[in-house]
């Protein structure tokens, strides 16, 4: 595996929206702390016809656009674009691999390739890749979801890609992993003393994860109606999640480590299959309504016809192993929902003995709430006395201990998720990317909630808009005597 930092970065899908939004900014940042390495040359290609100026022009209006004013100085940006350089590009065209291969340059001088396309276009890219002389032993290669659409197609991905690049060498992006606040969570766990012996079905009740977003399909028409909130989130961000709150302890923190325990608990996952399917998992789609005091449209419409794609879901899972055998995980994510919020949600069980109940004062259950967006913030809910004197016994409150995490590093600027991944990849560090069989077990779990939908025969329920999904999603939490956590 390669572990000199790479000396060029060569970005496909460079005109595209994600480069504009994430990439671009993020390597900006990246130049502008001094980390990304001084002699790094970028090579971003697109479809687009353009040269150096032009695309050095294009760029600095992304970041006008997408940095905040206050981090945008003229310097860093002549600088950052200076690194710059254009090549347009049919993956077809084995030409045009020529013409890459020429911009590059020597490529066993360290190469990494961010590969943000469309995936049918992936095979044809890595050939093109391979006939151009930019898959050798200093070459790494990082790939942008989505790898398939089922464990089929993602199989038929990883083979044509494991032809070129071996597994060592091949960097799968799920921007979740970059996130400040997930890799907190293996701090938070693994950091802590406190926390690991009550991390078990001993004391812990039940865990919720919730994605909610609030936009409907900006943009994303064809991608979006073709996959559905399962394939769409719960494959990818939230079994990532689910498998960092529910792995064991890794020996050590480096990718064979981390990546062994997460995808254990991925195998050990409960099927979710025709016989559960209708008791275990809601879905349901957005009707017109309001979102923050704004009329939306409804999913139908937005589409422009009918359609039975799922823009919310909501699934009851288990962890059949032994740390976790008979506490729920709840998942729920879906498009058009009141706020925009990812969250972890830990709820503990009891004390197994209240002694202040006969003096008025009920107990709660201790909850651990870890949330990821709009802001990083982990809050550790308590109970403490309240101050005072009554003669109607103890008060006790709920009491939050936060760590804010603009506030507790407030010296810190907060970074894009992709300026981490984008530093692992140059240095050649794949921990926080997603191993191939990783990818296919979350793939086997989600197929045959699919193939459970598909036997019954179920549905997309309605639910309006800017409200929490169908009535039937309480249900499935209600049932257990649980509340969703809002």
């Amino acid at each position: 595996m390669p572990t000199e930092s790479a000396g060029c970065l060569l970005l496909f899908g460079a005109t595209g929206d994600l480069a504009q939004r994430m990439l671009l900014p993020s390597l900006y940042g990246l130049d502008a702390d001094g980390l990304l390495p001084p002699g790094l040359r970028i090579v971003a290609t697109g479809r687009r016809s353009d040269d150096d100026a032009g695309f050095r022009a294009s760029t600095a209006a992304a970041l006008e656009r997408f940095v905040p004013a206050e981090n945008l100085h003229a310097d860093h940006k002549a600088r950052f674009l200076s690194r710059f350089s254009y090549v347009a590009a049919d993956v077809s065209s084995s030409a045009d691999f020529g013409r890459l291969a020429h911009a590059v340059g020597a490529a066993e001088r360290g190469l990494a390739i961010f590969l943000s396309t469309a995936p049918s276009l992936f095979g044809a890219t890595i050939a093109g890749l391979a006939g151009a002389g930019l898959a050798g032993p200093g070459v790494r290669l990082a790939l942008e979801k989505p790898l398939g659409t089922d464990l089929a197609s993602s199989r038929a991905i990883n083979d044509a890609v494991a032809a070129v690049f071996p597994e060592q060498r091949t960097f799968r992006i799920d921007h979740y992993l970059g996130k400040e606040t997930v890799q907190n969570l293996l701090v938070l766990r693994f950091g802590n003393a406190m926390f690991e012996p009550l991390w078990n079905s001993t004391r812990i009740q039940h865990v919720q994860i919730t994605v909610a977003e609030t936009v409907g399909l900006e943009g994303r028409t064809g991608f979006y109606d073709g996959a559905g909130a399962l394939r769409d989130m719960v494959q990818n961000h939230m079994l990532q999640l689910l498998s960092l709150v529910a792995m064991e302890p890794p020996a050590q923190f480096g990718a064979a480590a981390v990546r062994d325990e997460k995808v254990k608990v991925l195998r050990s996952l409960r099927p979710i299959g025709r016989a559960e399917a209708s008791a275990c998992s809601v879905i349901g789609q957005y009707g017109a309504g309001a979102v923050a005091g704004s009329p939306v449209p409804a999913y139908a419409d937005e589409l422009g016809s009918g359609s039975t794609t799922e823009t919310f879901v909501a699934l009851k899972a288990h962890i059949d192993n032994w740390r976790w055998k008979g506490v729920p995980f709840y998942l729920r994510t879906g498009k058009r929902l009141p706020v925009r919020q990812s969250e972890i949600f830990i709820r503990f069980k009891g004390v197994p003995h209240s002694i202040f109940a006969s003096r008025g004062a009920p107990v709660q259950p201790n909850k651990l709430v870890i949330r990821l967006q709009p802001q990083e913030n982990i809050r550790l809910l308590m109970m403490a006395k309240q101050p005072g004197l009554s003669r109607e016994g103890l008060r006790l409150r709920e009491m939050p201990l936060d760590l804010g995490m603009p506030n507790a590093f407030s010296d810190a600027r907060r970074r894009i998720a992709y300026e981490r991944l984008i530093v692992d990849l140059l240095e050649g560090d794949p921990t926080l990317f997603v191993r191939r069989d990783e990818v296919e077990a979350q793939w086997e779990w989600i197929d045959a909630i699919r193939d459970g939908w598909a036997a019954v025969g179920m549905t997309p329920k309605p639910y309006a808009a800017g409200t929490w999904g169908p009535s039937a999603a309480i249900a499935l939490t209600e049932r257990d005597g649980v509340s969703w956590h809002e």
